[in-house]
């Protein structure tokens, strides 16, 4: 079936859309106008944490940006990057309209599955002044504007998975959907005190589930239903010292999305920032002496990808766990997502840069292991406890089927709304120029 809009279309309707959304916005009337509230000097020193945190997380898109464009082929940079880069404003304006709502406002029905899209529409009762139960006495704005940068960043991590060869509209319009379809319900399932996952005890500190699990399960979907680029795994990773640079401010970055996951500038997010660096380096060591044990040479895309999968694994865990357990719950991710790698790179599956392999499994790894070595918020298995980690399998059951199924039919309606694969040419010319008509010029090497 042909889809409705071609690009110009699709262009022309987003648009009008952004059109009416801002002349809505300019005269929505806010039953609470934001206004200025005292604050003591704990809570002061709590929102200064918090709006460095939320800063942190935001640093982390472009971080995901720079970490894979200099993995694909010198064709398709820009694309990639744009491609994390935009979701920095489609989702904000997402959010900002019936996002927020959909994941945090007054639960719909009962059921903790997702939030009643009038309860914060277009930011109305969201001011400074603490929600009676959300964000943990913060101005409830700021909670907000903290969550957004989770938000953000989970489609970006899809992108991954269909790289040079998704059309830029149609990744576009799949964003939109994936956000409001997938990601809010997911968010206010475990997050809100409402909420499915939430009520049942499962722990997700800052995203394992969430953010993680549900953009590995929506990336295999994407790379299943795109189906494989024509030159599947002859070009050689473009940038090494991009990759190099993204990693780092992707560490630098999960500070503030583990740690600011507190919420409060306590003991607590110490702990959390601590057990993000300790998994994160030990899975970064672990991948590399993994590879030289296979044979190969210890590469720094290697290192890298190891650090990732470390700070995807301890971030379910971050709060909840022991310093020690942190160290184990990074070795044992950055080992079975390595083994994930190879094992899909035999299937004819084209996850363009593994996020399936190291942020689903990565993800699913740390859930799981969060449920085994978790102390506080909940007890796991080495307290004694089993009914956690029954918790966390049913939450698995619940999650997966729900992020990959419904991210597969979310890209066969975005397919029928418009193109959402580039043509054999564009493919072979390279995104950069048949999407965006930009291009970097590569030296060849001496």
């Amino acid at each position: 079936m042909k889809a409705l809009l071609n690009n110009r279309g699709m262009a022309i309707v987003s648009f009008a859309a952004l059109l009416i959304i801002c002349c809505i916005a300019a005269v929505y009337p806010a039953s609470n106008p934001i206004a200025e509230q005292a604050f003591d000097g704990v809570m002061t020193a709590n929102i200064g944490w918090m709006l460095v945190a939320s800063s942190l997380v935001l640093l982390m898109t472009p971080g995901l940006a720079f970490f894979y464009g200099g993995m694909v082929s010198g064709r398709n940079i820009i694309s990639t990057m744009l491609q994390s880069f935009i979701a920095l404003g489609v989702v904000s304006l997402i959010w900002y309209v019936v996002g927020f709502s959909l994941a945090f406002g007054d639960d719909v029905g009962g059921m903790g599955i997702i939030g009643n899209p009038a309860t914060f529409f277009m930011f109305s009762n969201v001011g400074t002044a603490p929600h009676p139960s959300l964000g943990a006495g913060l101005p409830l704005v700021l909670f907000a504007a903290f969550q957004l940068k989770f938000a953000i960043i989970t489609p970006a991590l899809i992108t991954g998975s269909f790289a040079e060869r998704v059309r830029f509209w149609g990744y576009i319009v799949f964003i939109n959907l994936f956000v409001l379809v997938i990601y809010c319900p997911l968010a206010h399932m475990a997050w809100h005190p409402e909420g499915l996952l939430f009520k049942k005890g499962v722990l997700d500190f800052a995203g394992g589930t969430v953010v993680h699990i549900s953009a590995g399960a929506a990336a295999l979907a994407g790379a299943m239903f795109l189906g494989r680029r024509k030159n599947a795994g002859e070009a050689l990773p473009v940038n090494i010292p991009f990759v190099i640079l993204g990693t780092g401010l992707l560490w630098f970055g999960w500070f503030g999305f583990n740690a600011g996951s507190a919420l409060a500038a306590n003991g607590l997010a110490v702990k959390a920032f601590v057990n993000t660096n300790l998994a994160s380096a030990v899975a970064a060591i672990s991948w590399i002496m993994i590879d030289t044990v296979k044979g190969k040479k210890p590469s720094a895309l290697g290192a890298c990808i190891g650090a990732v999968v470390g700070l995807v694994a301890i971030t379910p865990a971050a709060g909840y766990v022991s310093y020690g357990p942190s160290l184990f719950i990074g070795f044992a991710a950055s080992l079975i997502s390595n083994y994930a790698v190879v094992a899909f790179k035999k299937t004819s599956i084209d996850d363009t840069l593994d996020v399936f392999p190291c942020h689903g499994i990565g993800g699913i790894s740390g859930m799981i292991l969060t449920a085994v070595f978790a102390t506080e918020g909940g007890k796991g298995i080495i307290t004694g406890e089993w009914n956690l980690f029954m918790q966390h399998m049913i939450a698995l059951a619940i999650v997966l089927p729900f992020a990959f199924g419904g991210s597969y039919l979310l890209f066969k309606l975005t397919a029928l709304i418009t193109p959402l694969r580039v043509d054999e040419e564009s493919e072979l010319e390279g995104l950069d120029i048949s999407q965006h008509d930009e291009t970097i010029i590569i030296e060849p090497a001496l």
